[in-house]
């Protein structure tokens, strides 16, 4: 396996988001190969799953006091607010005809357990207390740092999640409402109760992923014509973001 690393945010939120789809249209044409993202967000924005309702999902009176766009990405999932101290990455792997990623909850598992032990051997002491909760959260200490989902074409997927880094957690308590599912583990608790930062440097994070997933070479040509026509045409679309 031959892992390319993409490390570039994106001037909008739009882009940043577009970006993540079109490099999973890429590998599913052919024309692009596995791949590692990384990007942070210069602006606070929220982010809601393909499936969510907006209102149920988002303070969407807050969002609009405060000019926060609310957007929808392609993959399923809850609603996250993004913004600087939360770091992103993405995961584009070819599904193949045998092996862990031919199916949903396999894939989740195989993903989420080489994560984990990525965090874990950059966290030092606290590996221990770094566990997988729900299908795709990491928490330390029963407290969320990380999110994923999961979105599939034919020949390829894209896995892609956050890592709260040194993030204004009250963004969350004030920008969302208490979701609509949620995992066992959280029983409940408010943001507040229920989040934290792993306070790490990027660089740090990044590294170890790289390391996890072997990823070594630079991505020298990313699709970007696709990319800016998915951001103009789809992901800044209020029939797109709103339409549930």
């Amino acid at each position: 396996m031959c892992i390319r690393v993409f490390d570039r945010a994106f001037p909008s939120p739009a882009e940043n988001l577009a970006c993540d789809e079109a490099l999973l249209d890429w590998c599913e044409s052919g024309e692009g190969a596995e791949m590692l993202r990384f990007w942070e967000s210069r602006e606070p924005f929220v982010v809601v799953g393909y499936a969510n309702k907006v209102a149920a999902e988002v303070n969407v009176a807050a969002c609009e006091a405060r000019r926060i766009p609310i957007l929808r990405r392609c993959s399923g999932g809850g609603t996250v607010v993004q913004g600087p101290g939360c770091l992103n990455y993405s995961l584009v792997l070819p599904i193949g005809e045998k092996g862990p990623y031919q199916h949903i909850g396999t894939a989740n598992q195989f993903i989420m357990r080489r994560n984990r032990m990525a965090i874990e051997s950059a966290a030092g002491n606290r590996e221990s207390a770094i566990a997988i909760r729900g299908h795709t959260d990491l928490a330390v200490e029963e407290l969320k740092f990380s999110g994923n989902s999961q979105r599939r074409r034919k020949r390829f997927l894209l896995f892609h999640g956050t890592f709260l880094l040194n993030f204004d957690l009250s963004l969350i308590s004030e920008l969302l409402r208490m979701p609509s599912k949620q995992p066992h583990y959280r029983e409940n608790r408010s943001h507040a109760n229920f989040l934290t930062n792993l306070n790490m440097p990027p660089e740090k994070v990044k590294t170890a992923l790289q390391k996890a997933w072997g990823a070594d070479l630079t991505l020298a040509n990313p699709p970007l014509g696709k990319i800016a026509s998915l951001a103009r045409e789809k992901y800044s679309a209020r029939g797109w973001n709103f339409k549930f």
